[in-house]
């Protein structure tokens, strides 16, 4: 017997039995005060978890409509636009931007490694006439396993006034992110990630900055506008009909996450990384990432060339109910990626590497069964 599904992919991500029961309760009237309570408290805990007093609109949407969102509000056809691309989503990112008319420059950075903060000091210093009106760049890439110090590409901006704008879907409550204290213009998530509830919505924080340039941007938008947004979020409301289910959902969410505390969620990740990078490299397997940009939301593995990424998902698949993500376009077959970001606990991560070393061993591959997961107990004795 295999049990539940076993959910290990980089979102989305397991929910937790009590905001399940949450999403269960009746619907309300979304113009209502019930529903505006909800609507307070929740923006007020997402702007806690983003470090900011600035805006934040919540759409019912992807990760991806957030993206859409920023670049139709902040950026008009015409505009010069840097982009970091790393992998799949910074790619994304800078797909967006063209398709509004943006005029994108990408500094393309090798899959598997982070941006280097002094080719964008030097970029950014190549451009006197302040043409660059945006940068684009991806917190932490999923296709990858990589994260980008957002800090320190903020650093390397200098007093060059581009809009800094941040794809945090997969980051935000999992990696420190501090909007205010970092400058940060556009901070950019989703719900299906750290913060435990299924896909459907997302989250538009922005700066008085940001916002001023919506005013001055001249790229169509409707169902996306900020200043709809803002209008109504006046009034306790979201501008068309809201996903309250999600909104039940998220509000136990981040109970939950206030109850564990931020810092500790981000220390609790961290850990997760390194009980899964320490174990796997027990098992002689290689990691596509460096230690010192290795996501804490998901461990990219590089699956013996005899084999194959994707044999190995599908016996974990088969055999185990165990579901990791593979590698996307140049890393097809390549890698399988382990999400441990959310809700995922250590005695999680402790079976998926068993059922690895057992996988391993039963497609041929040369493995002492137990040394990984001997590594990963010593990590969690040693955090205890």
């Amino acid at each position: 017997m295999v049990g539940e599904q076993f959910l290990l992919v980089p979102g989305p991500t397991p929910i937790p039995d009590r905001v399940s029961r949450a999403m269960s309760r009746p619907m309300i009237n979304h113009r209502g005060p019930e529903f505006r309570e909800i609507l307070e408290e929740v923006t007020a805990e997402v702007k806690n978890i983003c470090c900011t007093r600035d805006h934040l609109i919540i759409y019912p949407s992807s990760g991806t409509g957030a993206l859409e969102a920023a670049v139709t509000n902040f950026i008009s056809p015409g505009d010069k636009v840097l982009a970091i691309t790393m992998g799949v989503f910074g790619e994304r990112f800078a797909d967006i931007a063209a398709s509004f008319g943006a005029r994108v420059e990408r500094m393309a950075v090798k899959w598997g490694q982070a941006a280097d903060p002094d080719m964008i000091r030097e970029r950014m210093l190549k451009d006197p006439n302040r043409e660059i009106k945006a940068l684009l760049v991806t917190h932490n890439e999923t296709s990858t396993g990589v994260y980008n110090d957002i800090k320190m590409i903020r650093e390397a901006m200098g007093e060059h006034p581009a809009l800094f704008m941040v794809d945090a879907v997969s980051s935000l409550s999992a990696l420190e992110l501090k909007m205010d204290a970092w400058g940060i213009d556009v901070i950019l998530s989703g719900s299906q990630k750290a913060f435990m509830i299924p896909p459907g919505l997302s989250f538009m924080t922005f700066s008085e900055r940001a916002l001023k340039a919506s005013r001055e941007a001249d790229n169509p938008r409707y169902y996306w506008d900020v200043s709809l947004g803002l209008k109504y979020l006046e009034k306790g409301q979201t501008a068309f009909t809201p996903a309250i289910s999600l909104f039940y959902g998220l509000r136990e969410a981040l109970t939950m996450l206030k109850e564990e505390g931020l810092e500790n969620i981000i220390a609790r990740h961290k850990k997760y990384r390194t009980l899964v990078r320490t174990s796997v490299r027990a098992m002689g397997l290689e990691l596509l990432a460096h230690d010192n940009h290795a996501s804490p939301s998901l461990t990219s593995v590089i699956a013996p060339a005899s084999l194959g990424s994707n044999r190995v998902r599908q016996y974990m698949s088969e055999k185990f109910n165990i579901v990791m993500a593979g590698g996307q376009q140049q890393l097809d077959d390549v890698i399988f990626r382990i999400g441990h970001l959310g809700y995922i606990r250590e005695l999680d991560l402790l079976s998926v590497m068993a059922a690895l070393e057992i996988t391993l061993a039963q497609l041929g591959h040369d493995i002492t069964l137990g040394v990984g997961v001997s590594r990963a107990q010593k990590v969690i004795l040693e955090n205890i």
